[in-house]
């Protein structure tokens, strides 16, 4: 078995800060920031300095017990009205992945539990930790159980950046790449480039070159013949919401790979943690789609590439139907066939 080094991590709590990846740095550089109030936190997840839902979450429940360490208060009373000031505020942040509401009310129940201030502050950092080293368990057992789904030597199609910067550690669609490198088990990755922001370009391959995986870029428009020309085998994407039908929202683009693995009859998987799932919302058509600046189309790393006054329609997600997802894989298993029967047996 290969030693897999330089897996790099994107969030890390340090007591009184929070040392934080800039991954709109990357590939050029690699810049660490600290986030030092709750407002830095509330910034780095909108400008997108940490993406990917699970590492959101992470960022988000740090923000949280960082500002908790700061209350100077005295009384439960005063510590809850100021908490749930700052929990609406970092909920505002980005409504789409469902892991930041998911890892604040995480800290909400331990603030239900807890009795005094001081006892407040302890648990909810504590709580904060252990949702990042819960996480790194999760995708260690969503990689070994897509990689159960792979054969070696296989080819393999993604979008976006679903990897370890976007969570604790080896990501959820990447994470049976890293694993496949521990264990000999030869794969190839083709990472769809991902307009507008080039989060496949900018930071899947980059994290893939780390750590001695192969990997090739395409840009968007190149998936189809691709597909052909290098016969790749399957496709794996990550989430940001799933809904109690399997009706799954991820970086936009996916639902065009999703689209084209029907066509050429290959396997489409998902791989996300249960706390992606959002079994309150029926189907897809009920996720909220964040719509970004239009900067983001018109400007390539600061450079003008559109005419001036151009209209621009710049969701950050799209939603795969059901019936396009070959399958679901999660830290418990590998969901398949019926999925809206097998999320709810899930959540039983």
């Amino acid at each position: 078995m290969t030693t897999v080094r330089n897996i790099p991590i994107s969030v890390e709590w340090k007591d009184t800060y929070i040392k934080l990846l800039d991954q709109q740095k990357l590939p050029n550089e690699t810049v660490y920031v600290q986030l030092k109030t709750i407002e830095d936190v509330w910034d780095a997840i909108v400008t997108l300095k940490v993406r990917g839902a699970p590492a959101i979450g992470i960022a988000a429940a740090y923000g949280l017990a960082l500002s908790t360490k700061q209350y100077n208060v005295e009384s439960m009373d005063e510590f809850k009205d100021l908490f749930i000031k700052d929990i609406a505020y970092l909920a505002s942040s980005r409504p789409t992945a469902v892991n930041l509401f998911w890892a604040l009310e995480r800290l909400t129940n331990v603030l239900h539990d807890s009795k005094s201030v001081n006892e407040a502050k302890t648990n909810i950092v504590h709580e904060a930790i252990q949702i990042q080293v819960e996480d790194e368990a999760v995708c260690h057992q969503i990689g070994d159980n897509a990689l159960s789904l792979l054969q070696k030597g296989d080819k393999v199609m993604t979008i976006c950046n679903a990897g370890s910067i976007a969570t604790a550690r080896y990501g959820t669609a990447l994470a049976p790449f890293y694993l496949a490198k521990e264990k000999d088990f030869p794969l190839s990755v083709f990472a769809c480039e991902t307009r507008p922001v080039l989060q496949g370009a900018r930071l899947t391959t980059w994290e893939l070159q780390q750590a001695g995986v192969d990997v090739t870029l395409i840009t968007d428009n190149m998936a189809a013949h691709t597909i052909i020309a290098k016969q790749v085998s399957a496709i794996i994407v990550g989430a940001d919401r799933i809904t109690a039908n399997g009706d799954t929202a991820n970086k936009i683009g996916t639902l065009g790979l999703a689209i084209l693995a029907k066509h050429f009859n290959i396997p489409f998987y998902v791989a996300a943690p249960l706390s992606t799932f959002d079994i309150s919302l029926k189907t897809g058509a009920e996720i909220p789609i964040e719509e970004r600046s239009e900067t983001e189309v018109t400007t390539i790393a600061g450079v003008k590439v559109a005419p001036d006054g151009v209209s621009v329609f710049n969701p950050a997600f799209d939603v795969t139907p059901n019936e396009y997802i070959t399958a679901i894989i999660t830290e418990k298993g590998v969901i398949l066939g019926d999925l809206k029967e097998e999320i709810v047996k899930l959540f039983q």
